[in-house]
């Protein structure tokens, strides 16, 4: 699975389930949380102030993460 920053997280969660601990390091404790299960990662990424630098970081940890 290719992760891009409008994937929703439920989908992050329950394709690629490995990514969560990437998501926890970068400060997204609330991927679990019912609320942000729909929002895209850039939604839930900007929630969280980071900027779109930070969100490309992340995009690139998570498809890193577990690759296979």
């Amino acid at each position: 699975m290719k992760i891009t920053k409008k994937t929703k997280m439920s989908k992050i969660i329950s394709e690629k389930p490995d990514a969560v601990e990437v998501l926890f390091e970068a400060g997204m404790s609330c991927c679990g949380c019912p609320m942000a299960a729909d929002e895209s990662l850039e939604d839930g990424c900007k929630a969280h102030g980071m900027g779109e630098k930070e969100i490309d970081k992340l995009v690139k940890r998570l498809n890193n993460k577990g690759a296979r």
